[in-house]
């Protein structure tokens, strides 16, 4: 395979299986999309609707519009917009709900900043595809409220109650750990900001531009000096308020994940310091991935207090994809990055896609030996088309980018598969 024909590849699965299948799951009736389908393609048109599902995807139909120009998608793009702002929008403190029903009641109250940020990401997204200047002013109302209210002088909390006050962590604590921070949330946040601080350039928002470059630039060094490990050359996951770990937890997608999602957020920012500080701790985070968690085509789930997880999760298989090929950008003389690039992705048309529906959409996990899981269904409040979606829109465009006549040359021989 070479990286013309995989860019192809990745086009042709989000225009006959990653889109179509999550145009079916729009709910013209009470507004969003449905919460809910298994593994048989069953959907629960009654299921919660989750803020996370419906930011990212209203991000998914966003980027995709804008990226290949696809004005069919506007409704998609509304539908999950109109939800955000009109059933998950609290008029009265502020901030996006956790969760509604599916006729859009709140369920679930919960303010958390890892949904603020999601909100941030998905209304960007929007901002950029149609020019929606509520969509952009509804993005720094999320950005105020985080800045304002889930936040302390040394960095980002997490989980709060309606009114904002201190809450315990549940959502984003796994593993047993009731964490005051995560790399997650934080993660995130910034690749919130990312897409905020280039909005308001659009924008012309030269106010917020400047809070948001020292926001970006803040997080960046948090992320140099609190959450990577540079012993263990990894980082660290879980932590008390004072930044100490919590659990000994190797997140082999997360750190994958990281490495470009920072990469992106040095180079959007541009500052020369940040830059020289986080650049090595990009390249470190891949090259230990691929040494320590590379193998048999595939990325196991993670490494918790020594044990793996050899579970195949379609996140991190999709992460794993777009860090390795940033890598191999980064040092093309990385040849081994850009082969495991080529063999996850067939590793991921052998086993993680579920063949049994069309338009398809990927299993939650498959076990070590390929063995599709039904444990957890296809469609919930934290499985949507955000990593296997970005990784195609991003893999694409570095392509596309990178020789773009060949590209559009290639594209022409195979006109039906265009989007």
């Amino acid at each position: 395979m070479d990286e013309l024909l995989l860019a192809k590849e990745l086009e042709n699965c989000l225009n006959t299986d990653l889109i179509p299948f999550w145009k079916n799951l729009i709910d013209r009736e009470n507004g969003g999309f449905c919460g809910y389908m298994d593994n048989d393609g069953n959907k629960d048109s009654k299921a919660p609707k989750g803020g996370i599902l419906n930011s990212r995807i209203l991000w998914f139909f966003s980027k995709a519009a804008a990226e290949f120009g696809d004005d069919s998608l506007e409704p998609y793009m509304y539908s999950a917009f109109r939800f955000l702002i009109d059933k998950l929008w609290d008029y009265e403190y502020g901030g996006l709900y956790w969760s509604a029903d599916y006729t859009g009641e709140v369920l679930d109250d919960t303010k958390h900043t890892y949904n603020q940020a999601f909100g941030i990401y998905g209304l960007c997204a929007y901002y950029e595809a149609t020019g929606n200047a509520r969509a952009f002013h509804r993005a720094i109302a999320l950005y105020d409220l985080i800045e304002d209210k889930m936040r302390d002088e040394d960095g980002y909390l997490e989980a709060f109650s309606r009114d904002f006050s201190p809450a315990s962590n549940e959502k984003l604590s796994e593993n047993g750990v009731n964490a005051t921070r995560t790399m997650n949330t934080l993660l995130h946040v910034m690749e919130a900001y990312t897409e905020l601080y280039r909005m308001a350039d659009k924008a012309g928002a030269e106010d917020y531009k400047k809070k948001l470059f020292c926001n970006l630039k803040e997080i960046l060094w948090l992320i140099a000096d609190k959450i990577y490990n540079p012993k263990l050359r990894r980082q660290e996951v879980f932590f008390d308020k004072d930044y100490r770990s919590l659990m000994d937890i190797y997140s082999y997608g997360h750190d994958i994940e990281s490495a470009w999602l920072i990469n992106r957020a040095v180079d959007v920012l541009g500052d020369q310091d940040t830059t020289a500080r986080l650049k090595p701790i990009i390249d470190t985070l891949t090259s230990e991935v691929y040494l320590k968690a590379y193998r048999n085509n595939s990325i196991p789930t993670e490494c918790a207090e020594g044990i793996v997880d050899e579970k195949r999760v379609w996140w991190v298989q999709a992460e794993a994809m777009t860090g390795f090929y940033n890598g191999y950008q980064n040092d093309p003389t990385h040849k081994e990055y850009l082969q495991a690039t080529f063999a996850i992705w067939d590793y991921i048309k052998k086993n993680l896609v579920n063949k049994n529906l069309y338009p398809s959409e990927w299993y939650w996990y498959v076990e070590a030996d390929g063995t599709p899981s039904y444990e957890r269904p296809l469609v919930e409040p934290w499985k949507c088309p955000y990593h296997n979606g970005r990784m195609c829109m991003e893999m694409i465009g570095r392509i596309r980018g990178k020789d773009k006549e060949s590209y559009l040359e290639a594209s022409s021989k195979d006109g039906e598969n265009k989007l």
